[in-house]
């Protein structure tokens, strides 16, 4: 497999799947996180600076067809900024547009092409009405896997090599992310330095974790999170539960929770987990303490409690301070840390406390010379909260990737390169 460090793209066409899925002003269509956009840049760099051509492609939101509000053209000034040039755009990924500008394209400039999801193609599923049958579904799905492939020997033409470096989509097998790399040999397709140090993080962390190893993780529903648990259950010294899914785990072992959020259909399932973490000699850590609210709502009334005693009608949104100080201590002796989710309603102030003090502790740990993963959105967002993103090892990108990756699962966009 090619090194993007090692390959040299003078006088070459590069077309690059990148993710600019940004979030934008929802009136003056503005870029508000260009988190993303500033991942792709090491890649684009790379490439023009070398004496070739950058051609971009990407996804934004979730378009019916052409929407004009999810149009990539509000990235444009923002890439400009950025790489300092101006940047080309055609207003269509397979139109004549990009055909003729694509071909136009001369050394050092960067061309960046309309939404690929305005072609159903691109995802290659099928919008079809409620009433069709099997055999309807599925000559319609054959068809649409046809034009996907065609769509991605169209954008493979533009260009002479293929580089993925669009980690959020790489868990899915779309004309873009994972079809097109099947029209390039394999000395003309590789990742870009995203998606590669996206891979050493967690490969790393799956592979090659120093001990103890602490998996912290938290979020609303057990059944979110599954696969991950049972997968960490064979590498990890210590597995920390925080969040909703807590009283799931707690309402299994006989506790009360009250009103607090649980999967009734899922207790079984998380009997079966605590059990399993005995016997395979993990440290399954539930939180001891939790603070309750009289309803789902920043002014609520608010009393903090064991975790199992949660009066009738309360709720609970947040870890308590004995919890803090235990999940705490077990990170501070960690040398390994991957961190996905919340301990709590974090968006709210008022219980923000347990999953702010995580933060701070796992950036703590990362300065004592741990290796310290973050993922998933909320995660992500109280480490940016909390200006703690430089702090820790790696902050990944991934999201619904990053847990398929860690689940054991293999990625369609990742296996198009690997092979």
């Amino acid at each position: 497999m090619r090194k993007i460090q090692d390959f040299n793209f003078k006088d070459i066409k590069a077309i690059v799947r990148v993710d600019f899925n940004v979030p934008l002003d929802k009136e003056t269509l503005e870029v508000t996180d260009d988190t993303r956009i500033r991942g792709a840049l090491p890649t684009i760099r790379k490439i023009t600076g070398d004496g070739g051509s950058c051609i971009l492609m990407s996804h934004l939101g979730r378009p019916k067809g052409r929407m004009e509000k999810f149009s990539l053209k509000p990235v444009l000034p923002v890439l400009e900024k950025h790489l300092g040039m101006k940047v080309l755009f055609a207003d269509d990924c397979l139109g004549d547009s990009a055909v003729k500008m694509t071909a136009g394209l001369k050394p050092g400039e960067v061309l960046l092409l309309e939404n690929v999801r305005f072609y159903p193609e691109e995802e290659g599923k099928p919008v079809l009405p409620e009433t069709a049958g099997e055999e309807e579904k599925k000559a319609a799905k054959a068809e649409l896997k046809a034009k996907q492939k065609e769509m991605a020997g169209k954008l493979a033409s533009y260009a002479g090599v293929y580089v993925n470096d669009a980690f959020g989509t790489a868990h899915r097998a779309h004309a873009s992310t994972a079809v097109i790399a099947g029209f390039f040999p394999d000395d003309r397709k590789m990742f870009g330095f995203l998606i590669d140090s996206e891979l050493a993080a967690m490969d790393r962390v799956l592979k090659d974790a120093g001990r103890p190893f602490t998996a912290v993780m938290g979020g609303a529903k057990v059944s979110d999170k599954i696969l991950i648990i049972e997968n960490l259950l064979d590498r990890v010294d210590n597995l920390i539960i925080g969040g909703g899914m807590t009283y799931t785990f707690i309402r299994a072992m006989g506790g009360r929770i009250g009103n607090s959020l649980c999967e009734e259909d899922k207790l079984d399932l998380a009997k079966a987990i605590i059990e399993k973490a005995g016997t395979k000699g993990v440290n399954f850590l539930l939180p001891v303490d939790g603070v309750n609210a009289d309803s789902f709502d920043a002014g609520a009334d608010t009393y903090v409690s064991a975790i199992d005693d949660v009066r009738d009608g309360w709720m609970g949104l947040d870890i308590g301070e004995k919890t803090i100080s235990l999940f705490e201590d077990v990170i501070m002796k960690s040398k390994t840390v991957l961190w996905n989710g919340p301990m709590g309603v974090f968006e709210m102030d008022k219980f923000a406390a347990g999953t702010t003090a995580i933060a701070r502790a796992v950036a703590r740990a990362t300065e004592q010379g741990a290796f310290t993963l973050i993922g998933g959105g909320d995660s992500v967002a109280a480490i940016n909260k909390n200006d703690l993103a430089d702090k820790v090892s790696y902050v990944s990108t991934g999201g619904g990737a990053m847990l398929e990756y860690m689940e054991g699962k293999t990625l369609p966009g990742i296996a198009a390169i690997r092979g």
